[in-house]
């Protein structure tokens, strides 16, 4: 197990869209899912996909916790999920809006409308299926590391560019939307999703 160097927006890798894994119980395809998840949790991320460390492969990890605001240490090993060669559908027409951050896009948070209700089919490690539901922070989080699949980021899916801010100034930016403290804090949670 490793930690990787991550890849930042304007490389290659992350423009690009990734290959199908073959066999994902291969070896080498273990040591990447160690690789990655080290690198994710040396970084406090709680999401990462494999352009991220430099693979152009179909892998992504993720937690789902069910308070967005939790910070790493307080992860647990039930809202952790791999998946491979994961396909994400739609469910509904509805829509969230929520603040996003992204490892290759460090220091930056911009708020992005996303579909609220997503089904996902994928294989695990151990080669078996996997197919759920989500909503909330769940939905958000698998729909932004697939998107690094198809090498599209975060700030390829705003609609309003004014909305992305330096983490610095969240704060100046939150309070300027008339965000009270415990809002600010959910807000902040979601930036979690930051890979």
């Amino acid at each position: 197990m490793a930690i990787r160097k991550i890849a930042r927006m304007g490389h290659p890798v992350l423009r690009q869209p990734t290959a199908l894994v073959v066999d994902p119980t291969a070896p080498e395809i273990a040591r990447l899912i160690a690789d990655m998840f080290a690198t994710m949790v040396d970084a406090e991320g709680v999401g990462i996909a494999a352009p991220q460390v430099y693979e152009s492969m179909k892998i992504v990890m993720f937690y789902t916790p069910e308070d967005a605001a939790a910070r790493p240490d307080d992860l647990r090993d039930k809202d952790f999920a791999i998946l491979i060669n994961p396909v994400v559908t739609v469910l509904g027409e509805s829509r969230e809006a929520g603040w996003e951050g992204c490892l290759s896009v460090p220091g930056l948070r911009g708020r992005v409308a996303r579909p609220a209700h997503i089904g996902y089919r994928a294989l695990g490690p151990d080669g078996r299926a996997v197919e759920r539901e989500a909503r909330g922070f769940h939905a958000r989080v698998v729909q932004h590391e697939c998107d690094h699949l198809d090498g599209v980021l975060y700030p390829m899916q705003m609609d309003d560019m004014t909305k992305l801010v330096f983490t610095s100034e969240w704060k100046h930016f939150a309070a300027a939307e008339g965000l009270d403290d415990g809002e600010a804090d959910a807000e902040n949670g979601q930036e979690q999703e930051k890979e």
